[in-house]
């Protein structure tokens, strides 16, 4: 048991040394190689824009299935006007970015860590760097800058769909009196909220690219290292997604306060 503890132990810590590397490498290459805005692009429309039929169905649905379960709830105790607020607070702080995030990570994780992972396996990352060209400049920086700039585009996307989702269960289908519903959303959803939301979304972009591409250049033993990359990619991601959820959640309450 001791044994099988410190071997985990060891691979936790040189999978955690390895990630700090390449993020190392890529804020140097960031740094002193001339970023190529074309891939940036190219890899913003896959992940961001391709990424938003996804992300849009999670977050509608999210918030028409909560929104309902709040109103039968909340109903017993005469409070059906609180339901906007409290469902729009929730998209905002908890199920638009951590859903979200783990819908990409699910879509878009696996997708890098096996086209990585094939360009691993068939030695085309050797061939860069047989002709000068680095692999973290050439394959990395470009999937990392779209991330962060998309994933904070998806959540607000994820956000906005559950609550209109939200007013439309509540108000048209629940009967729930539009009035206090939209007046309680404007009154106690603030700037705080969002800057909550749009933190969680760069954050959850940043640990959903590295670890993929962290696993796609790792990958080996031919097609059936390339077949375990993305699985591996996507059941990393998700579960640090929700271990960073919980950490994010009293580190950004702490940094931005009740007024």
């Amino acid at each position: 048991m001791l044994t099988r503890l410190g071997r985990s132990t060891l691979k936790v810590l040189d999978y955690t040394g390895s990630l700090g590397l390449l993020i190392k490498e890529t804020f140097t290459s960031l740094r002193v190689a001339p970023i190529r805005w074309r891939l940036v692009l190219e890899q913003m429309l896959t992940i961001g824009s391709n990424s938003q039929l996804i992300v849009a169905v999670t977050g509608a649905f999210t918030g028409a299935v909560f929104t309902a379960q709040t109103c039968f709830q909340f109903r017993t105790f005469g409070m059906e006007s609180a339901v906007g607020s409290v469902v729009t607070i929730s998209l905002f702080r908890e199920l638009g970015p951590a859903l979200g995030a783990l819908m990409v990570a699910g879509r878009v994780g696996s997708a890098i860590a096996a086209e990585i992972g094939t360009m691993k396996v068939t030695e085309q990352i050797d061939a860069m760097r047989s002709l000068g060209v680095h692999p973290v400049d050439y394959l990395v920086v470009p999937r990392a800058l779209a991330m962060l700039i998309s994933m904070p585009l998806l959540v607000v996307e994820c956000v906005a769909l559950g609550i209109i989702a939200s007013w439309i269960v509540g108000v048209q289908i629940l009967n729930i009196a539009e009035a206090p519903f939209i007046d309680n959303i404007l009154k106690y959803t603030t700037e705080r909220d969002m800057y909550i939301s749009l933190c969680k979304g760069f954050f959850f972009g940043f640990v959903i690219v590295f670890i993929s591409c962290l696993q796609g250049l790792n990958a080996k033993n031919g097609a059936a290292g390339v077949g375990q990359a993305p699985t591996s990619a996507v059941v990393i991601s998700s579960i640090a997604i929700l271990i960073f959820n919980f950490i994010l959640t009293f580190a950004l309450n702490i940094i931005f306060p009740m007024s």
